[in-house]
């Protein structure tokens, strides 16, 4: 048996993640990862760059210091291989590049701003095919704070994969138009119109917060007049009171309405019914394609 550790820096618009992972391989076994370590540092730059089209110098600032310290944890792990992505708010800030480029002076960390079409395919390249059925037809919907990345399974197979720019925090800051919506509803409707037994996998961290308060065991969906109802019944608390009272994170407790809005849509327009949430994303798909050679 042979384990390494990799890791995956995941720079979105409302966080950004370390993933540390084990990955086990075993002669004539499949290999496999396995989470080991988990760190989130709440750095909202979309609420930067979507409204003033750049990243702060204070988040810059904090940036550079979650990298810093995300370097020493690895090392401190003896992670042998890595990779740190940005994606929508790192890619629409018109210093974007200057701050990737700070941050690889600071840290010796070096940031690959990727685009939302490599994005839903770093996405895709995930665990996903053990959580579908081979028989059934699957729209993968992955939901940031700055984009939405979608992806068509057929019969176990990716046949399409789309991103738009309609995020959680994008959408906090009235920053997706009609146009974009509808947009999106199109696309949706035409890639699912002719599927049968369509259901949703849903990844981000908002709809696992969901399963999670659901008490539902991993494997079991989450029906679609369920999450309406857990729609209407956050949307109907005050931002406080999901603190306190339900115990999220204060820079969950806002995203999290949007959120659930992007997935009840998504449902609406294809007919799906029921929502699996496998928890896993683009910091799994990071690992999993950094240790295929797909990414270096």
């Amino acid at each position: 048996m042979k384990i390494q550790k990799y890791a995956a820096i995941d720079i979105g618009s409302n966080a950004i993640r370390l993933l540390i992972a084990n990955v086990i391989s075993r002669p004539g076994k499949p290999t496999q990862f396995k989470k080991s370590s988990l760190v989130r540092a709440p750095i909202r730059l979309g609420s930067d760059v979507f409204l003033h089209s750049k990243i702060s110098d204070e988040n810059k600032s904090r940036m550079i210091k979650a990298i810093q310290a995300f370097s020493l944890l690895m090392q401190v792990y003896n992670v042998e291989n890595f990779k740190a992505c940005a994606t929508s708010a790192m890619r629409e800030a018109k210093n974007g590049k200057a701050v990737a480029d700070a941050i690889f002076k600071e840290t010796g960390v070096k940031i690959d701003i990727i685009n939302g079409k490599t994005e839903a395919l770093i996405i895709s390249s995930t665990d996903i095919k053990n959580y579908i059925d081979e028989n059934k037809n699957y729209l993968y919907v992955d939901v940031g704070g700055g984009s939405t990345e979608f992806n068509i399974y057929k019969k176990g197979k990716i046949a399409n994969s789309r991103s738009f720019p309609i995020g959680t925090v994008r959408i906090l800051d009235n920053m997706v138009t009609e146009k974009v919506w509808l947009d999106a509803e199109n696309w949706i409707i035409n890639q699912t119109k002719n599927l049968d037994k369509l259901s949703l996998i849903g990844s981000g961290g908002n709809i696992n917060k969901i399963h999670k308060m659901s008490g539902k065991k991993l494997d079991a969906p989450l029906s679609y007049i369920y999450l309406n109802a857990q729609y209407h019944y956050l949307n109907n608390l005050s931002y406080e009171d999901r603190i306190s009272e339900l115990n999220l994170n204060p820079d969950r407790a806002d995203v999290i309405i949007p959120a659930l809005k992007i997935y009840l849509l998504a449902m609406k327009w294809s007919n799906a019914r029921n929502i699996y949430v496998p928890k896993i994303g683009l910091a799994d798909g990071i690992i999993k394609s950094l240790y295929a050679g797909n990414l270096t």
